[in-house]
């Protein structure tokens, strides 16, 4: 059950209308990485979880999207106050008139380049920054906890780096406050999902199935200059950073990904003839 409280969860702030910043903050309505299509993952996720704290805690931060998506909307309507795309519908007085006969040219460029805007009369579209509509394809729930939860920390880090860029972006104060709460919220959020992935025993890899011992440890270098006469042969700088930042333990191939792993799984092998040929090519067996 949902209860509207008309108290929003912050105050929205914008000094001065801006039709073009609202083009760009649409991304955080109706965008891959907005307010909406995050409500929306994590609703489908919370009801979907059996685990009881991780369902409390998913549909806590659906809750609060939903009021965030509340905020934005309104910041929306506060930037388009007073502009062509509010205003072109009251025909009487003389401003229409004037804005037919050109003499308010800067704010006529400001409400077309604010593109949906524009169709909106005023009032937020469920569009992103560049009109595209919002579509159901955002929200990419799996229903495997440790993947939807890794999925959920990308989304959050990918919707912080959006409201910091729209931050730059801005001179208004008081925009700039509102869009610190929402950034501030994603920082937030993306450690309580770090926590909920936590508390899940054994979260990698996701799954039931633990896939091929030697595979899932083998890396493959497939960088470096191949075939050429001079410092020729992989380069293993790929392999130095994994094994200096992770205690996977990795094995290093030093040969192209077509000799050790396309040749090594055959129709004619079995996946533990396979990987028994990449350990082979890992150590030098």
């Amino acid at each position: 059950m949902f209860l509207h409280n008309k108290r929003m969860m912050y105050q929205v702030r914008v000094d001065q209308p801006n039709p073009a910043f609202a083009k760009m903050l649409l991304e955080q309505f109706g965008g891959p990485n907005g307010e909406l299509a995050a409500a929306m993952r994590y609703f489908t996720q919370g009801w979907n979880e059996p685990d009881e704290k991780r369902r409390s805690m998913l549909l806590d931060i659906a809750t609060e999207e939903l009021s965030h998506l509340e905020m934005v909307a309104q910041s929306l309507v506060l930037l388009l106050k007073g502009s062509p795309s509010e205003l072109v519908d009251q025909v009487e007085g003389n401003y229409l008139g004037e804005l037919l006969d050109g003499k308010m040219p800067d704010y006529v460029n400001l409400s077309l380049n604010s593109g949906p805007n524009l169709l909106g009369g005023g009032g937020p579209r469920l569009t992103d920054s560049m009109g595209a509509p919002w579509t159901a394809a955002y929200v990419d729930t799996l229903g495997q906890p440790a993947a939807d939860l890794r999925s959920d920390i990308a989304a959050e880090a990918r919707a912080k780096i959006t409201y910091e860029r729209l931050i730059k972006y801005t001179d208004d104060a008081g925009m700039k406050d509102t869009l610190g709460f929402l950034m501030s919220r994603e920082v937030a959020h993306q450690q309580m999902f770090e926590a909920a992935l936590a508390s899940i025993e054994e979260n990698f890899p996701p799954g039931t199935l633990a896939g091929d011992e030697q595979l899932n440890h083998a890396y493959i270098a497939d960088s470096g200059n191949f075939g050429e006469e001079t410092e020729g042969g992989p380069t293993t700088d790929g392999f130095d950073l994994a094994q200096a930042n992770s205690t996977w333990g990795f094995e290093l191939d030093t040969h192209p990904v077509e000799h050790a792993a396309q040749q090594a799984i055959t129709p004619k092998s079995s996946p533990e003839k396979a990987g028994k040929k990449i350990k082979e090519t890992v150590t030098g067996g």
